[in-house]
């Protein structure tokens, strides 16, 4: 491995946070002069009118660092996967900006989401068995993209979630043998934090569906390529998204059963419940922080360490995922009952 890859590494994380800073900042301002804001209302978690758009600064930092990581740092996915990457990640962002300045129909949005997921899916198929396998990568990375989407509602628990993936994916990259991942994961951490710093409660500006949006087709995308760099890495990957992926999911199938409108905004995910049950935006995304450092970090390192084993953590985690998510519900529940009572 050669010895200027960690120098490689931090300079592109460096570089993603100062241009994601900076960017966030530029959008605060073009955002109160576009009059680019989200009202409060009985769907909404905020109560001050506040700017939104500021995902680009997201998009702007990983677009710098986190390519030159891909194709510069040794074991690299290459030129063809980073280029649809980076395709990829600027059409989402594209239609999501424009979304942000007046809302689109969905029907072009869902368009450009699978066109764009549908290019990096094939060029990451491409170096596995079978092309075939776009097809399945294809119906993940749209639900990513909309899952973050869906968990983007409370002051800074997006960007952080975004932070801790990237991260975590850095180091099991790193561990796995991986520079070029590992610099790409770090980079789309890095320049969360620069957004994060402006996110965090009391939110200075929002992050709207340019920052949602492309940060779970960029989620998606690295665990498609750890996937097909090396098979059992995906289980710890996962591993490292369940705390998004069980909320979303859950709380989709809920309302697909009840026979509600799921497409439609709501407030039913589990942190929207405890937000309206009380709890502070701060407290709540430290709770899914101690998700992620208390449960996953280890049951990851344990599939990463045991690969036999890999596929029973997953379970496990999403299993102990689901069983919490259903009794902060039942809690989130019983609280709202005892207080109509009264």
């Amino acid at each position: 491995m050669s010895a200027s890859a960690p120098s490689l590494i931090v300079g592109s994380a460096v570089l993603s946070f100062v241009v994601s800073f900076a960017s966030v900042r530029m959008a605060m301002a073009y955002a109160q002069r576009r009059g680019m804001l989200d009202e409060p209302g009985r769907r909404r978690s905020h109560s001050m009118p506040t700017p939104r758009g500021g995902g680009i600064g997201i998009v702007l930092g990983a677009l710098v660092g986190m390519p030159s990581a891909l194709l510069l740092l040794p074991v690299s996915p290459g030129a063809a996967t980073t280029a649809a990457f980076s395709v990829s990640v600027i059409a989402v962002a594209a239609i999501g900006w424009l979304d942000d300045h007046g809302s689109l129909p969905i029907r072009p949005r869902l368009l450009i989401q699978l066109a764009a997921t549908l290019l990096l899916c094939v060029a990451v198929a491409s170096y596995t068995s079978s092309l075939l396998w776009a097809i399945p990568l294809l119906v993940a990375g749209v639900w990513c993209i909309n899952l973050h989407n869906f968990m983007d509602g409370i002051d800074g628990l997006a960007a952080q979630q975004a932070m801790f993936f990237g991260a975590a994916y850095a180091a099991l990259a790193w561990s796995a043998g991986s520079p070029a991942l590992a610099g790409a994961g770090l980079a789309l951490g890095a320049a969360a934090t620069g957004f994060w710093w402006f996110n965090r409660s009391p939110a200075k500006i929002f992050m709207g569906d340019v920052g949602s949006a492309t940060l779970g087709l960029i989620v998606f995308a690295l665990s498609a390529m750890l996937w097909a760099f090396r098979t059992n890495l995906l289980w710890p990957a996962l591993i490292f998204s369940s705390g998004f992926v069980v909320d979303a999911t859950l709380t989709l199938l809920v309302r697909m059963l009840r026979g509600a409108r799921w497409y439609t905004p709501h407030r039913e995910h589990l942190y929207q419940w405890l937000v309206r049950r009380g709890a502070s935006h701060r407290k709540v995304a430290l709770g899914y922080f101690a998700w992620n450092v208390l449960v996953c970090v280890p049951v990851a390192w344990i599939a990463f360490r045991w690969p036999a084993a890999a596929s029973m953590c997953f379970g496990a985690t999403y299993l102990l995922g689901a069983a919490v998510w259903r009794t902060g519900k039942h809690s989130c529940l019983r609280r709202r009952e005892r207080h109509v009572s009264a």
